[in-house]
């Protein structure tokens, strides 16, 4: 039995249609209450095939479908956390709400359900725990800490569990898209201060005019599709052993192996180097020395 976050567009409704094609599987595929009849639309329940309303930041949403899932079918085979949110602003225009929130969604949330899941995974001796995490869980970007900061959350506490769940016969994954050819970008979280229609202005506006058509760029330019995507998590599903680590798009690979090559003090000079006009941001605002 297989459960899905977050069913609503992108990866997690590029794969519900791939389960839905796959009737040797059972499957439970969700989204938040405000997006659940998008779902409806596209897919008919039948016996094999449930559609539930879940807010991954619930905690009581989260513990009764899981006692629903254990009185229909015994128990979550594999669960695969995709549901998750990315925060656009620099680390002084976040908030204390909007961190909570970030990693209410993207770390306590799929945490959350993994502690539900697992009892069942153990005691069967098998099972499935598959994180979509992301390349900004390698390495950090600016204006995007807080989505960093809940995905190297996510991934360190799924290496730790990776050990803890191997004399159980219990497998976890880490799926990481780098740049994916959709409109997600345009699906981002703002704070107050670093809302687009403030034109913003400060000394943070560089980081913004010039990260945000950049990130659009590249999501343009990949050629992976969240399809893609959901065709190797597919894979990960029907792979006895899979690795914990799967970066899965080109980009993804790439910052892999840089991270690994790279002496430290080079690293993050030579990515500097590599953003848009980063020699010049905040110059008119700075009098470093």
């Amino acid at each position: 039995m297989i459960l899905v976050t977050g069913c609503s567009s992108g990866i997690g409704l590029a794969l519900a249609k791939m389960l839905h094609a796959h009737s040797e599987y059972r499957v439970v595929v969700t989204a938040r209450e405000k997006s659940i009849d998008k779902v409806r639309k596209e897919f008919q329940e039948d016996d094999r095939f449930l559609i539930r309303v879940l807010d991954v930041t619930s905690e009581d949403d989260r513990q009764r479908l899981i006692a629903d899932i254990q009185r229909v079918w015994g128990g979550v085979d594999v669960l695969v956390n995709n549901a998750g949110i990315s925060y656009r602003a620099v680390v002084e225009h976040m908030t204390a709400k909007d961190e909570l929130l970030q990693m209410e969604t993207n770390y306590l949330g799929p945490i959350g359900l993994i502690r539900l899941v697992l009892p069942h995974m153990r005691e069967t001796g098998r099972g499935k725990i598959i994180n979509i995490s992301s390349v900004a869980g390698m390495l950090a970007m600016p204006t995007m800490s807080s989505y960093s900061a809940s995905k190297f959350a996510l991934e360190g506490a799924c290496e730790s569990l990776w050990y803890e769940m191997r004399p159980f016969g219990v497998t976890v994954c880490m799926v990481q898209p780098g740049f994916i050819h959709s409109s997600s970008f345009q699906n981002v979280y703002h704070t107050d201060k670093s809302d687009p229609t403030r034109n913003w202005s400060g000394p943070y506006k560089d980081f913004y005019q010039n990260m945000t058509p950049f990130v659009a760029k590249m999501m343009n330019m990949s050629l992976t599709t969240p399809e893609k995507i959901a065709k190797i998590i597919i894979e990960v599903i029907e792979k006895e052993r899979a690795p914990l680590w799967i970066p899965c798009t080109l980009d993804a690979k790439l910052f892999y192996y840089i991270r690994r090559a790279f002496p430290r003090r080079l690293l993050l000079p030579f990515l500097y180097w590599c953003l848009p006009k980063a020699r010049t941001w905040g110059k008119e605002y700075s009098h470093r020395r």
